[in-house]
Order: C-alpha cells, then structure tokens, then sequence
C-alpha cells in the first residue's frame, strides 16, 4: 500500500520535473505530418485561442492531452482547472450582463410609474414616511417578491 503511494509521489514528482524542464529548454523543430482536414481546423481556431501561431496552437493542444492523459490529481488541476476558471468567469460575465441590463429597465420603469403617482396624488410628507417605512418592512418579510394582489387587497382594506 505505501509502495503504491510512493510510486504514485514519484511520478507526479517526475511529471513535474518534466514540466519543469520542458520550459526551460529552448524549443526544438521536427517535421510533423498532418491530414489537410486538421491543419485547415488548427488555422480556423489557432487565432480564435488567442495563439500567435499555429506552432503555439498545437503545443497547448499536447500539453492539454498529455494533461488529460495523465489524470492525476496534482496534473488534472494544473490543465483543467484554468479552462474551468474561464468558462466560470465568461459565464458570470455574461449573467451579470443581463442582470444589470434588466435591473437599468425596471428602475426606469419605476421611476417613470413613481413620477406618475406622484403627479396624480397629493400625498403629504407624513404619509409618504409611513409608506415608506411600511413598504420597507414588507420587502424584508417577504424577501423582495412584491405581490400585487395583496398589495391590493391591503390598500382597500385601509
């Protein structure tokens, strides 16, 4: 069992030691065959990766599958956890897009139904506070979902 361990501390050990060596050296040409369906893809998306060249393109794409092929604990983490990283923060992004897109279109609807209200009712400086302090306490009771019916339903009964 600890045998196992060991072994396993070992190659994670030697795997980082290769990444670490890899980078360090300078890079070395070899001929490399392709079928012209794949090179056509890797100059499709080389530039969509952000690469400066289909050289670069093909080496994160080694590095990625040796990462994959790997799949240890310490090696997954070091390959899939950055791709994991940007797909969370381009999908936050985008939901924080539309959230404040939506929020700026009830707040300008809102201003324009409050500046109505108050256009058509004279209401004193008092009863404005009530309502206000009232409306308050009705949000935190019911955590911000406003029902319209009740509302209603209060307001005649008043």
């Amino acid at each position: 069992m600890q045998s196992d361990h060991t072994e396993k501390k070992n190659c994670n050990q030697a795997n980082s030691d290769f990444l670490q060596v890899a980078s360090e050296k300078k890079k070395s040409r070899f001929g490399l065959k392709l079928f012209p369906e794949t090179l056509s893809m890797i100059d499709t998306l080389y530039a969509k990766d952000n690469c400066k060249s289909r050289s670069e393109f093909i080496e994160k794409a080694i590095k990625f599958y040796c990462g994959y092929l790997m799949n240890q604990e310490n090696m997954t983490t070091e390959f899939v956890a950055p791709q994991i990283a940007a797909l969370t923060e381009g999908i936050i992004k985008g939901s924080e897009q539309k959230l404040c897109r939506a929020m700026f279109k009830i707040a300008v609807e809102l201003g324009a139904v409050t500046h109505m209200l108050a256009a058509m009712n004279q209401i004193d400086e008092q009863t404005l506070f009530k309502l206000r302090s009232m409306c308050i306490d009705e949000v935190r009771h019911i955590n911000g979902v406003i029902n319209f019916e009740k509302a209603v339903r209060y307001q005649h009964e008043q």
